[in-house]
């Protein structure tokens, strides 16, 4: 029913880019916070960005901040994350997923998608 998938991972030598995408279904992203978290082995799952409901509003982690990029597509209902300078500690799982507001919180999110796995080695 309420759906969002991952897609655009995949492996990529240190310095080089992705460009991750959460497409929605059953809902319209704009009236949600999108948020893009990801989860190494071992670790808990953490904050790395997010996009206002409607508004342009963003924020990163300070590990990714003049690396990512976060934007909606207005052709289709989808939110991109851009990876640049991509670096080993960047290996993780990503997900997407969809709240009211912005937060770090994990709990708070409702929508996930599966996950899509970014794997940074040369």
């Amino acid at each position: 029913q309420l759906q969002l998938v991952e897609s655009g991972g995949g492996l990529v030598q240190p310095g080089g880019s992705l460009r991750l995408s959460c497409a929605a279904s059953g809902f319209t992203l704009d009236y949600y916070a999108i948020g893009w978290f990801r989860q190494a082995p071992g670790k808990e799952r953490e904050g790395v960005s997010c996009i206002s409901s409607r508004g342009s509003g963003t924020n990163y982690a300070d590990s990714v901040k003049g690396r990512f990029s976060i934007f909606r597509g207005n052709a289709n209902n989808t939110v991109y994350l851009q990876m640049n300078s991509l670096k080993p500690e960047d290996t993780a799982v990503y997900y997407c997923a969809a709240n009211t507001v912005c937060t770090p919180h994990v709990r708070w999110y409702t929508y996930w998608g599966q996950g899509t796995q970014v794997t940074v080695s040369s």
